[in-house]
């Protein structure tokens, strides 16, 4: 696998001009939604279990719920948004995310919150990958890394910060009026969509004019794709999922049940994964330019050893303290990684851009879904210092494999 020519080939340019950093920022809203719509509810998850008078282990199926759909859909709707526009495509999911997420604030039972998710879930689904398209066919080549680490730094300091908001909500308004709130937020990035134009893409080529209906059309691509030269970028995808995103979607019980934090608390606690996100995603482009994609991802996956080792700390001492600097390197580690497996992603076809970009969602968070499932199962049996430690050695088998695969940039 040529990885490492990949890596060479994306430089940035001469930087972003204003027009393509306001798409590439308006955008990144649109993600920070989505993102902040599935995981302000980590925090409220005693909340929601103490309402609908469930256990609150049994509540960590709303994580599922959303992220498996959220996951498994992302190359579809990155093939849909390749046939139709990007623009056409983002308009019509964001406002699905918007009356999904209504939806959950007036479910009465656990099970219709779960469909309610499911359903947002699925609107929301394509709404990072179309992004990362678009941002591509507007930057191009050149600026691609710095554009998409930007993008995903705006969107993930959604994930962190909305942890925060969610808690503060939760404690003083009830969950339902957060998901309320946070429908608000959807709906207001349907509106800005609206300053947008479509960019220009490879419509009309290999992904449109193959013989074949749509479904047979997709799954021959995307199975061409995800087992095709860049293979082990797709694996890795999937590994970052599990590890990553199942990690974060458990700190807001974790911080609750065994720091003794309230949702508030806990989530300003874990508020320090988006900033980091932030710092990170403007930062990835000029380490990538310095030392390669593969260097990031390898710099990502030690951070998140990090954070793994702090909430092991954590879990033995009963401190919330070390948990701060578990979200920190938690969130700079993701924002490393992901993104640099969506740039490299890019070359698997370039006429088929949403859908690579979709295959690397479908990896990430549907692996999330399941690494949220496996937590809980180790969780039960263990306990959390048993889970934080089996995190820790999957993270590290990550970073071991992602150096050995993926190698140094020359």
């Amino acid at each position: 696998m040529a990885l490492e020519s990949v890596g060479k080939q994306d430089r940035p340019g001469r930087g972003l001009t204003p027009a393509q950093l306001r798409v590439v920022v308006t955008l990144g809203f649109c993600g920070l939604v989505s993102a902040a719509d599935n995981w302000f509810v980590s925090p409220a998850l005693p909340a929601i279990a103490n309402t609908l008078a469930v256990l609150p282990t049994a509540a960590t199926i709303v994580l599922t719920a959303y992220m498996v759909p959220y996951g498994v859909l992302q190359p579809v709707a990155g093939s849909l948004a390749d046939r139709i526009g990007r623009l056409r495509m983002l308009r019509i999911i964001v406002a699905g995310l918007c009356a999904g997420t209504v939806l959950c604030a007036v479910v009465p039972s656990l099970p219709a919150l779960v469909a309610a998710r499911i359903v947002t879930g699925c609107f929301a689904a394509g709404i990072i990958s179309v992004s990362q398209a678009f941002v591509s066919d507007v930057v191009g080549r050149e600026n691609r890394a710095a554009a998409v680490g930007i993008l995903m730094g705006v969107t993930f300091t959604g994930q962190g910060l909305s942890a925060g908001l969610g808690g503060i909500l939760t404690d003083v308004l009830g969950w339902r009026a957060a998901f309320a709130a946070f429908g608000v937020l959807a709906a207001i990035a349907w509106l800005l969509l609206f300053t947008l134009r479509e960019p220009a893409h490879a419509s009309g080529d290999g992904a449109t004019t193959a013989s074949g209906g749509f479904a047979s059309q997709f799954f021959r691509s995307a199975v061409r794709i995800f087992f095709g030269r860049c293979r082990a970028v797709y694996l890795l995808a999937c590994s970052t999922g599990v590890l990553f995103l199942g990690v974060y979607g458990l700190m807001g019980t974790f911080l609750n049940q065994a720091c003794g934090l309230s949702s508030t608390q806990a989530g300003l606690v874990m508020m320090f994964y988006g900033v980091f996100c932030l710092i990170g995603g403007s930062i990835s482009g000029k380490i990538s330019a310095r030392r390669g994609v593969p260097f990031v991802i390898a710099l990502g996956s030690a951070s998140g050893v990090m954070a793994a080792l702090a909430l092991a700390v954590s879990a033995a001492t009963g401190s919330w303290v070390p948990a701060l600097a578990a979200a920190a390197c938690l969130g700079l580690g993701y924002i490393f990684v992901q993104p640099s497996l969506v740039t490299l992603s890019m070359d698997a076809d370039p006429s088929q851009v949403g859908l690579c970009t979709g295959l690397i969602g479908l990896g990430v968070f549907a692996g999330g879904g399941i690494g949220s499932s496996i937590g809980s199962a180790v969780l039960g049996m263990g306990g959390y210092l048993a889970l934080w430690a089996l995190a820790l050695c999957g993270l590290a088998v990550q970073l071991l494999v992602s150096k050995r695969v993926l190698g140094r940039r020359a």
